[in-house]
């Protein structure tokens, strides 16, 4: 199997994948909402940072920079008694769909100290893996710092960039662009071939598009076939396989795990004929530590202390020497 539960994606061999499911009792009683929201906060493999609605208990959410919208599970929306709101067209990983939507009153993140009133998507919290998820919305005037060392990650004001601060001889630091509040690294490449890059930390798993998968010549012993979850339950079966020579800024990857489906992120950003990757937990976890900083628009990469040691399975990170 490939990682944890994820957000936006959740990758599994289909074999695992089909044999998972097991026949419900129809004598066992549905879980509470309170129930529901134990047992996600007890998983410990996902990063995540507490949030408070209103006055209620802090509740964990996942960070994820690859997503446009805050959401709420439906069980953290029955908890609190939210408001409904009017449905959306919501597009996930794997389709689009209507979805229902709460308004979140007064949606508190500790380490920031500001308070968010926002409409929110209220999807099935077994499909998010937490209570919520603080999207780009919540994020953009903010930066995200994942400290792999301490398994931690935080949401923290953006600071002013000091040019004469002596910076650590194992960071890495990547100019990004933004474009509705995303950051999209375009100092990326595929071999010679130039690529787009987000960051998605919602995700597990790395997923390139087809313009990518175009690029890429793998023998078919090389492909496997994967199947991917979105937030929403609904699944799609993609090819995947190891990659060879990425590079973005000065970091280089020998290999990097990619899944490769037309996922909606792709066409959102006009990424649909270019050669682009969401580079998801798998190859972040690389690091000792990422920095996203969105309104210096900026990444900062924290090299492991052996610059070119195997960390995850066959993945390999260096810097590149110019």
């Amino acid at each position: 199997m490939f990682g944890l539960r994820p957000l936006l994606l959740l990758a599994l061999p289909v074999a695992a994948a089909a044999g998972a499911s097991t026949p419900q009792d129809p004598e066992k009683i549905a879980p509470s909402n309170e129930a529901i929201l134990l047992q996600l906060g007890q998983q410990d493999q996902r990063l995540t940072v507490p949030v408070s609605i209103g006055n209620s208990r802090p509740y964990n959410f996942i960070i994820d920079t690859g997503a446009e919208r805050t959401v709420v599970s439906r069980q953290l929306a029955g908890v609190l008694d939210l408001a409904p709101s009017a449905p959306i067209k919501m597009t996930s990983m794997t389709e689009r769909s209507t979805v229902d939507t709460v308004i979140v009153p007064e949606l508190f993140i500790n380490s920031i100290g500001q308070r968010h009133t926002i409409r929110a998507p209220s999807l099935d919290g077994v499909h998010l893996g937490a209570a919520g998820l603080l999207g780009i919305d919540t994020l953009q005037s903010h930066r995200v710092i994942i400290d792999f060392e301490k398994g931690e990650m935080a949401v923290m004001p953006s600071r002013r960039i000091d040019r004469d601060r002596v910076r650590d001889p194992d960071e890495i630091v990547v100019t990004a662009k933004s474009k509705y509040g995303q950051l999209i690294v375009t100092d990326a490449y595929y071999g010679d071939t130039r690529i787009q890059v987000i960051l998605d930390t919602g995700s597990q798993v790395s997923v390139g598009n087809s313009a990518l998968r175009k690029r890429i010549r793998a023998p078919k012993r090389d492909i496997r076939t994967t199947r991917l979850t979105s937030v929403t339950g609904g699944t799609a079966d993609v090819d995947y396989m190891l990659v060879p020579r990425i590079r973005i800024g000065t970091i280089r990857f020998d290999w990097v795990p990619i899944a490769f489906a037309d996922a909606a992120p792709f066409a959102h950003f006009g990424l649909t004929n270019r050669p682009a990757l969401l580079l998801g937990m798998d190859a972040l976890r690389s690091f000792r530590k990422v920095e996203i900083d969105f309104p210096n628009r900026q990444v900062r990469f924290r090299m492991p202390v052996d610059a070119h040691v195997d960390i995850v399975g066959p993945m390999s990170v260096a810097p590149v020497r110019r």
